[in-house]
């Protein structure tokens, strides 16, 4: 198989606390279908031919399983797992932490298997077609990949929960369209009167929903290991022992921006976008794939 010129790398190591089982791994459409399924269905389409999926080892053997008898034929894939003691030389996990350290080191730990412009997925949350074909072409198009970075923006409104709060990336961009902060704010909720907040009693923050939120969905070129690496020893080195700190992409992110290490385009998103946060999410993704059966954009059965 020829090198690809730009790579889908898949985080499907979530725990999934708040959902209450493994949604990577959980059935959605009519013939057991995952949302990575209808990912990959997409990315294919969209040019993407490598896949890397970053999971976890207490799940390894059925995932690759699966993926393989699923995929193995249309695509080249790769697997690496993020687990807790997987640190930059000279660091150890703290003894009783079970958080992963988060989505900056989830893609730091697939240093080894990436050295072209790559994208960056959740494997649970679906982004539709469009806006893959975004990514790719922003990807094999960009004139300077290691300087270069993109992030693909949806409306707040439409990735909202109907059962609980949620945490988004909420983005601001200049009048050439390039990122200018990125906060990744947590518990992001909307009020029985539609306004959408976050926060408690007197520190509510209100949003206007159309703002312009990252559902980590972005575009990168080799340059994010390095720049990763080091800023992931910064954070160990102040934040190991803090049981709940994460490393998160947006924040490294701007700090990077604030360095001028990098310029990131904002490509807002011609897709629907929805996710699972809670169980009670599941209908809805299922009515949803139903629909989109229905209207012709999916097969019945991908792999028919």
């Amino acid at each position: 198989m020829s090198l690809p010129q730009a790579s889908l790398l898949i985080l499907a190591a979530g725990m999934g606390s708040r959902y209450g089982g493994l949604k990577q791994m959980d059935a959605f459409g009519p013939n057991g279908e995952t949302i990575i399924d209808y990912s990959i269905y997409d990315a294919l389409r969209a040019g993407f031919k490598k896949f890397v999926f970053v999971i976890r080892k207490s799940f390894e053997t059925e995932f690759r399983e699966r993926m393989d008898a699923t995929w193995g034929d249309q695509a080249d894939l790769h697997y690496v797992c993020q687990e807790l003691d997987q640190l930059p030389e000279g660091f150890n996990c703290p003894e009783g932490r079970t958080k992963p350290w988060g989505t900056g080191h989830a893609v730091w730990v697939a240093h080894d298997l990436l050295d072209e412009p790559f994208g960056v997925i959740n494997a649970d949350d679906y982004y539709g077609r469009e806006a893959l074909e975004s990514l790719y072409q922003f990807l094999i198009q960009n004139p300077d990949p290691d300087f270069y970075y993109a992030v693909i923006a949806y409306y707040l409104k439409n990735t909202l929960s109907d059962h609980g709060a949620v945490n988004r990336g909420v983005c601001w961009h200049d009048e050439e369209g390039f990122l200018k902060k990125v906060i990744e704010t947590k518990g992001i909720q909307k009020s029985t009167t539609g306004e959408i907040f976050a926060g408690k009693d007197d520190e509510l923050q209100y949003f206007d929903p159309e703002t312009l939120v990252s559902m980590n969905m972005w575009g990168f070129g080799a340059s994010y290991f390095n720049f990763a690496s080091d800023r992931l020893k910064t954070f160990l080195e102040s934040h190991l022992s803090v049981k709940d700190a994460e490393f998160y992409i947006p924040e490294l992110i701007q700090t990077l921006m604030d360095e001028c290490l990098i310029k990131v385009q904002v490509i807002p998103s011609p897709s629907n976008w929805f996710g699972v946060t809670y169980q009670e999410d599941k209908p809805f993704v299922q009515l949803a794939f139903k629909k989109m059966i229905q209207e012709g954009y999916y097969p019945d059965n991908l792999k028919a």
